[in-house]
């Protein structure tokens, strides 16, 4: 093989290029990789193909005529560390789990948007849990089931799937029944966008004085209080021109009305924002112009008449004058986890959000108009990411969809490979110490017969959870109900599919086929 002629300069852009651009699936590296100075691990052959085509080398960018040994050397030579995958992962015991729980959780604080990648039943979901545990607790544990009601409010989590689209994400239409018994649509908040809001206001109150907070919590307690003294529908109030109305409904956005004596508009819903922000302002409203004025409009609109009266009708109750005492608000961080990401078409489900989610856009530096803008209550407020919001992500690099991941995506977040090998540890959860070890050898056999399949490598090799279901069912029930049905379909479409699941069967140690074996021989 040709010895490689890269300048340690490139070398360093290729690995740039690379965290923009990923690695794609057939250049992962099996045995070896480079580790830079963060921890993030590339493939020593595709680095040195990157760095002779950004040299202008090559005309695009191939491993070919390069040897794995050979840019290894090369590369130890230039001085970058080399070193075989998982080493650092394996006989971990308890309190190497907790490092390693904790050596993850300071790369997500640090890089804000994690990806964990790996072969199926390697813990990936399970990791991501005890992440947000660990984060939210204040490093106090990392167990899911530890944390109190409102800590889990802090983390949300989802699992993309081909259907999964912007309306469920972000924000969309949905169908909604009127009072009148018709059907309509309504504008909702997705999931993601529902949790940023929570992550937002946080953010957002945690940087306020005091004093503000002061005004805006009493004038919250005593819209609450006012709007629970009256009875919907029945309770009526009067505009400063006489028209009179009741309250028929209210949720957290918008109060509803009902206008008897208007021909033609006889329901209108108010934004409760407005009345708040009037309250929390400790103005005196005279006029329905002093409003127009409030919110820097040129004109009034047929709401503010409304407003006026409610705000005239709250004030008369001498509850806006309460004075509430409140805490400092604590920064807290909100952690959002997307399982199976890779499953979803990332670009469609995004959408504008793609420039929001970069590490180095979060607060009002990334804020964007969302695609339904114009149709919310104040047309002009911009979505921003706060700083206090971190995502996790989870992923198969077998599936299917992994080669079309955005790479637009890609740059934006850290990918962190989770070995097989490193998920042992749940195994400790098996009481049967016989049955434990049994376990551990017979996943060790199979998941170096993978690898050493041509055609495969180690990102199909067998997770730790598979093996799990041996609290409920012997070896071969797990071969024959779990693994072989798995394994089949790695090798569909391989030359000789049945000698590689026969070879499969004998390292792993399955009884049945040494009985198969023994019928075969006696008919003979």
């Amino acid at each position: 093989m040709a010895i490689p002629t890269v300048k340690t300069i490139n070398i360093n852009k290729a690995l740039k290029y690379i965290d923009q651009h990923g690695i794609p699936h057939n250049n992962q590296s099996t045995g070896y990789d480079l580790i830079n100075d963060e921890g993030k691990r590339y493939p020593p052959k595709y680095v040195i193909a990157v760095a002779k085509y950004l040299e202008g080398q090559t005309p695009d960018i191939t491993t070919l005529g390069c040897g794995s040994r050979t840019a290894r050397a090369f590369l130890k030579k230039l001085g970058f560390t080399i070193a075989p995958k998982n080493k650092t992962n394996k006989n971990m015991n308890s309190k190497d789990k907790v490092a390693l729980t904790k050596m993850y959780s300071g790369w997500l604080l640090k890089s804000k948007n994690i990806v964990f990648r790996g072969a199926p039943g390697t813990g990936k979901t399970y990791l991501s849990k005890q992440i947000a545990a660990d984060i939210i607790s204040g490093g106090y544990t990392d167990k899911w089931a530890d944390l109190t009601e409102a800590q889990r409010r802090q983390v949300e989590f989802v699992q993309f799937h081909p259907s999964y689209d912007y309306s469920d994400f972000v924000e969309g239409l949905r169908p909604k029944m009127n009072e009148d018994g018709s059907m309509g649509f309504e504008l909702q908040d997705g999931i993601f966008k529902s949790f940023v809001d929570r992550a937002r206001r946080n953010f957002e109150d945690s940087q306020k004085p005091k004093e503000v907070r002061e005004k805006e919590i009493s004038s919250s307690t005593a819209l609450e209080e006012f709007f629970a003294d009256i009875e919907f529908g029945e309770e009526e109030f009067k505009t400063i021109k006489g028209s009179k109305f009741t309250i028929t409904n209210m949720d957290d956005k918008h109060i509803y009305l009902a206008i008897p004596g208007n021909e033609t508009v006889n329901k209108l819903s108010l934004n409760i924002d407005e009345l708040r922000k009037m309250l929390e302002s400790g103005l005196e409203f005279n006029k329905v112009s002093d409003i127009t004025k409030f919110f820097g409009k040129q004109f009034g609109t047929q709401n503010y008449s409304y407003d006026f009266a409610l705000f005239k009708a709250i004030k008369a109750t001498g509850k806006a004058n309460r004075k509430a005492k409140v805490e400092e608000e604590p920064l807290k961080k909100y952690i959002f986890i997307i399982d199976e990401i890779n499953r979803g078409e990332i670009s469609k489900i995004l959408g504008e959000l793609f420039f929001a989610i970069d590490p180095g856009y979060r607060g009002q530096a990334g804020e964007v108009a969302t695609q339904y803008s114009n149709m919310h209550v104040n047309p002009d407020e911009k979505f921003y990411i706060p700083e206090n919001v971190y995502i996790i992500g989870t992923m198969n690099d077998i599936d299917r969809s992994v080669d079309s991941f955005d790479f637009a995506m890609r740059r934006r977040f850290r990918f962190v490979e989770i070995g097989a090998k490193s998920t042992q540890k749940m195994l400790d959860t098996l009481s049967d110490t016989n049955i434990r070890t049994e376990a551990k050898k017979r996943m060790d056999k199979l998941n170096e017969a993978i690898k050493n399949t041509e055609g495969l490598n180690e990102n199909y090799q067998i997770g730790a959870s598979y093996f799990l279901n041996l609290k409920d069912m012997d070896f071969n029930q797990l071969w024959e109900d779990f693994l072989a049905p798995l394994l089949q379909e790695y090798v569909r479409g391989l030359y000789d599919e049945k000698g590689i699941m026969q070879r499969f069967a004998g390292v792993y140690g399955n009884s049945a086929l040494d009985e198969g074996v023994a019928d075969e021989s006696n008919e003979n």
